[in-house]
């Protein structure tokens, strides 16, 4: 279960997002110039408040409600819900009455300090001052939204991707490709210099970790060091990428993408045991270099493809991996939230464009209408849930057959005296859900409509856990208890005959050929919203519902998902290959060449460095949308190369504190995963078995295998921020809390993995300290150490008496809870 904290934190999202809509309306009205006294109020007393109790949801670029409160713009813009804030009239301001608690009651995780409540009463009673925003900061409102005019269509996002050659630099000793000649040519125009190349030592230790999410063994160190070919880095590359563990390291960020867990979520959060298929085939996809395109072919329409394959059906998981409330008796806005959460993830991961705000209305600044937000949604409409068998040898299908013929005749039989009840039992169940889908739900299945049908297959698949608890030993009497008794036991005996079960996995197709029709809550009489791509992204000449839709020849399916893939898929989709390499660069640089990952649009950010984007873009093109290729090219860059820390990159630091110009490479923490696994790699525990079941966490298996819990997980993992799987998660957080040294420090685990890592050493090397220390540093930071460490480390255990029983397990403890094992340079 998630703590209660958590619990509360996620309800109040919500009434927060109308609390903070009604922070802002058109009729704001504060000083365009207020005095420096009342700027300096702001920035020291209600900024602050702001920052802790709203900017989780509505700053840079998380705009829930479509509002963002860190801008004087975006205050001044307004919500949707009227005015909160009456300048200079706390006492007539929403705001003002509902920190109080006398009508909304916001926050709702608790009342806010009686202080805090007076800082924000005299904020507004003092004319609401906020400091106006630099140059061109807040995007702009749309003037004509509901419409697409050619200055929407002229983005830079939207533009086709072309050929672009790299600028020519005179006298460019530093660069080794493209990359770094856009790179440099903005460094030079910021004057700056490009750092040193790193070490050996720090360079395999970077490129180990980016490219497989492990750190390098002492004999790879060694082996690289003494590796003097001048292009002994290209060979460790092209190694790293052709390994196994490049798939299970890179499955990661896209699992982070698409909100992937093994389990539904909400309160009972029960386990999904069959989803690690799609994690499997996510693994298998990257290490076998799979295009993207049929990457994103397979995931969207999987069952639409030909011919039929387990690996297509793996794939459809991704339609799969929502949260779920099994006990929602509303099916109908159960149904709704299901295919909300699936369209705005697929535009989120796939096209970069946040389309969530124009679900209720026209986007008021990208040129999404509400439309196009349905028109996405409709390839979505006809979709069901099933449970597939796997495609397995004919001789195990053969066998499988012959025992149900057999048996036929037996389970007839008991399935007859069974029936009565389980429908009664159903008939039950179902009568619980309101009264507004029984309808739907007592039909006979020939005259369910589409949608019907999926309302009945999701009510279904709630009652279903109580039909199958009937009690049969107490629903029969006489001779029916009997003749099914006898029955029952004839099967068990032929059970022992029965071949092994055709494994299932969770899967998804068309409710049928027919698709339900798709319309725009709280429209009158509104017609239905055929599949199509945004109108943006369609010339002005054209329609958005021109969308070639073929249906498979079997007619199984609409075939809607499957031109909704073949679209996203396209060359000419200027989106699709400008957002999987902005991804690449994020998690290999640190921050992305757009640094909002998950929204090209104007509430995001635009790119530092444009034409480098746009040739990465055409690269990922010209190499068949195969990504192995692309990682060489970044990770074998000059800039990528560079020095992360160094007196000489003061200048750099002091220049562009960002790093926004990659003057130098950027200090990282290690992502939860790489932690747990780290430590389980040094202290040579870790488990090289791969695929299957998720692991528990107890196990020694890589982070990837372990199973995931929404609500339940695992505690390395959870205080090092690895995602809750409740939404796509394109940037993970970066905290620093009390919880994660004390986890590390005086939790047992990493203790445990310290204690085998001694034991380890100490048969390996003796007792030699001198030599122990070297190897402890060469094992868990992937580095000789100096001079002062050797020292340190004879007086840290010249202080220890004889007869201590961990000293050695202690001076590893250390090592591996220091900045150095954390973070990688």
């Amino acid at each position: 279960m998630p703590s209660a904290a958590r619990l509360q934190k996620r309800r109040c999202i919500a009434p927060l997002a109308i609390l903070v809509c009604l922070l802002t309306s058109t009729t704001y009205a504060a000083s365009p110039e207020p005095s420096s006294e009342a700027i300096a109020f702001f920035e020291s007393k209600v900024r602050p408040i702001f920052v802790e109790h709203c900017h989780g949801c509505h700053a840079g670029d998380k705009h829930k409600g479509e509002l963002r409160l860190d801008t004087h713009a975006s205050l001044q813009q307004g919500g949707e819900s009227g005015a909160a804030i009456v300048a200079g009239k706390p006492d007539e301001s929403l705001l003002i009455e509902a920190i109080r608690y006398e009508s909304l009651e916001m926050p709702p995780s608790g009342k806010l300090p009686d202080d805090k409540i007076a800082i924000l009463t005299e904020w507004v009673k003092i004319g609401a001052p906020f400091p106006a925003d630099p140059a061109g900061t807040g995007p702009a409102l749309r003037v004509k939204r509901h419409e697409i005019t050619d200055e929407d269509r002229s983005y830079w996002a939207f533009q086709p991707i072309a050929p672009i050659a790299p600028p020519k630099i005179a006298a460019d000793t530093w660069s080794r490709g493209a990359i770094d000649q856009f790179l440099l040519a903005a460094m030079q125009q910021q004057e700056l210099q490009p750092a040193a190349e790193a070490d050996k030592a720090t360079l395999l230790r970077r490129v180990k970790f980016d490219l497989t999410g492990l750190p390098p063994t002492a004999e790879e160190l060694q082996q690289f060091l003494a590796d003097e070919r001048d292009d002994a880095y290209e060979h460790l590359v092209d190694r790293l990428l052709a390994s196994r563990a490049y798939g299970e390291r890179w499955a990661r960020h896209w699992l982070d993408l698409v909100r992937y867990a093994e389990s539904d979520g909400y309160k009972q959060d029960a386990y999904r045991p069959t989803a690690w298929r799609y994690r499997d085939y996510v693994i298998d996809a990257f290490n076998n270099d799979k295009p993207y395109t049929e990457f994103i072919r397979q995931q969207l329409a999987g069952d639409e493809l030909r011919p039929i394959t387990a690996e297509n059906l793996a794939a459809t998981g991704y339609l799969r991996l929502g949260v779920y409330e099994y006990n929602q008796r509303d099916v109908k806005t159960q149904w709704s939230v299901i295919l909300n959460d699936l369209t705005d993830v697929t535009a989120d991961v796939f096209l970069g464009m946040g389309m969530q705000c124009a679900r209720c209305h026209d986007h008021k600044f990208d040129p999404i209408l509400q439309e196009d937000y349905f028109r996405l949604q409709a390839h979505f409409t006809p979709l069901g849930w099933r449970d597939e068998t796997l495609l397995v040898e004919p001789s195990q299908q053969e066998a499988l057959a012959a025992w149900e013929n057999a048996t036929a005749p037996i389970r007839a039989a008991i399935e007859a005296i069974e029936r009565p009840h389980l429908d009664a039992a159903a008939r039950s169940q179902l009568s619980r859900f309101p009264e507004e889908v029984k309808p739907a739900l007592f039909k006979q299945a020939a005259e369910r409509t589409p949608y019907e049908e999926q309302l009945y297959q999701l009510a279904l698949r709630q009652a279903y856990d109580d039909i199958k608890k009937v009690d049969f030993t107490k629903k029969l009497t006489g001779q029916r208890l009997e003749q099914w008794t006898a029955l029952k036991q004839q099967l068990a005996e032929l059970e022992k005959q029965k071949p092994q079960a055709i494994p299932t996995m969770a899967t998804a197709t068309d409710i049928g050929p027919v698709a339900p029709p798709t319309l725009i809550p709280g429209k009158r009489a509104a017609a239905e919203v055929l599949p199509g791509p945004p109108t943006v992204l369609v010339s002005s000449s054209s329609s958005p519902s021109n969308h070639a839709i073929v249906p498979p020849a079997d007619s199984a399916t609409t075939g809607r998902r499957l031109a909704l893939a073949n679209w996203i898929a396209s060359p000419e989709n200027p989106l699709t290959a400008r957002v999987m390499v902005n991804r690449m660069w994020q998690y290999h640089f640190g921050v992305g060449l757009v640094e909002s990952a998950s929204d090209f649009g104007r509430l995001g950010q635009p790119p530092t460095h444009p034409q480098l984007l746009d040739y990465l873009a055409h690269q990922l093109a010209a190499h068949d949308f195969r990504l192995k290729p692309i990682h060489r090219l970044m990770v074998t860059s000059a800039a990528y190369r560079q020095a992360s820390r160094g007196p000489e990159l003061a200048a750099s630091v002091a220049r562009d504190p960002a790093n926004k110009f990659l003057a130098r490479m950027t200090v990282r923490r290690l992502a939860a995963e790489q932690i747990r696994d780290a430590a389980l790699a040094v202290s040579g525990e870790l488990d090289p078995q791969v695929g299957g079941e998720g692991a528990e966490p107890a196990d020694p298996r890589r982070s990837i295998y372990v199973k995931v819990f929404r609500n339940k997980r695992d505690p390395l993992l959870e205080v090092f921020d690895v995602p809750e799987g409740i939404g796509s998660a394109p940037v993970r957080n970066n905290t620093t809390t009390a919880n994660q040294a004390l986890l590390l420090i005086n939790g047992p685990w990493m203790l445990e993995r310290a204690k085998v890592l001694a034991h380890k050493i100490a048969e390996h090397v003796g007792n030699d300290r001198t030599i122990q220390t070297r190897e402890a540093y060469l094992r868990i930071l992937s580095r000789e150490p100096t001079e002062e460490e050797q020292k340190f480390a004879a007086e840290f255990f010249a202080d220890i008496p004889k007869d201590a029983k961990l000293p050695y397990t202690n001076f590893c403890h250390v090592l591996m809870n220091s900045s150095e094992f954390l973070y990688v340079d």
